[in-house]
């Protein structure tokens, strides 16, 4: 089975001049038809969306957490999905963390009942999730809001989203023998990190090598950082294959 990731967005913490904030679109075949999951959809990324895929032909969304740069464009989608001139669309499933429904309405300043709840079919992050081909599921980690780390399986293969952590067993375990790494570079070694909120590219690649990791990617770099800083941090940890997401970027399963 063929599948594909493509980075739809990857700035850390906002858009950045070259790229919008988190998205991640994972595409794979089967039963004739293609099944396409959004991983995140922050803020800029719809726009980019169009580039890759009909954002109408999206069969269910994953968000990490509710930051603003993992989550806002949903309200972009919703207009979409609401009043396109081919009418009202479907609902689509859309997992992410308890209070999901009330952040979407009230980052819309919609009632929150009935919120978006026309548009979408909110779900909480629970139990493995399988759409078409993908077999989805979520591990809490470390956040200053609910996050989730996620893993998705087709065909075989696996990919791991950290999301928003800081550095943390719970990651370390959830990616054992994953065979890509998503990882989120936002901080810089040698500086004073709070805690439980990010990690560098030393921390990104030290998980990829406890977790037995075929590929680490380093995303989430904010723009202020020189995303080959994260790299080299990386180097200094990892041996294996390792890239820096950049918008529009294939990573093939």
């Amino acid at each position: 089975m063929s599948a594909k990731v493509t980075v739809v967005g990857c700035s850390g913490s906002y858009p950045g001049p070259q790229s919008p904030a988190s998205c991640y679109l994972l595409e794979a075949d089967e039963g004739g038809r293609t099944y396409r999951i959004l991983l995140d959809l922050g803020n800029g990324a719809l726009g980019h969306l169009h580039r890759y895929a009909d954002p109408l032909t999206i069969d269910a969304v994953f968000l990490s957490h509710l930051h603003a740069d993992h989550c806002l464009d949903m309200c972009g989608y919703y207009v979409m999905r609401k009043y396109h001139p081919t009418g009202p669309q479907p609902r689509i499933p859309v997992w992410g963390p308890e209070d999901t429904p009330g952040r979407m309405a009230r980052a819309y300043d919609l009632p929150l009942n009935p919120g978006m709840t026309g548009e979408f079919d909110f779900r909480a992050h629970g139990d493995p999730v399988r759409i078409g081909p993908f077999l989805v599921r979520a591990m809490p980690v470390v956040h200053p809001v609910a996050a989730f780390a996620t893993s998705v399986t087709v065909g075989g293969r696996s990919l791991v989203y950290s999301g928003d952590t800081g550095p943390c067993k719970e990651l370390t375990a959830f990616a054992a023998g994953a065979d890509v790494l998503l990882c989120e570079a936002s901080f810089r070694d040698g500086e004073t990190n709070p805690p439980d909120l990010h990690m560098t590219g030393s921390e990104c690649g030290a998980t990829a090598l406890a977790a037995g990791v075929g590929r680490l990617v380093l995303t989430h770099v904010p723009p202020w950082h020189d995303p080959q800083a994260a790299y080299a941090e990386a180097r200094t940890t990892w041996e294996g294959p390792l890239d820096i997401a950049v918008a529009g970027m294939v990573i093939d399963l």
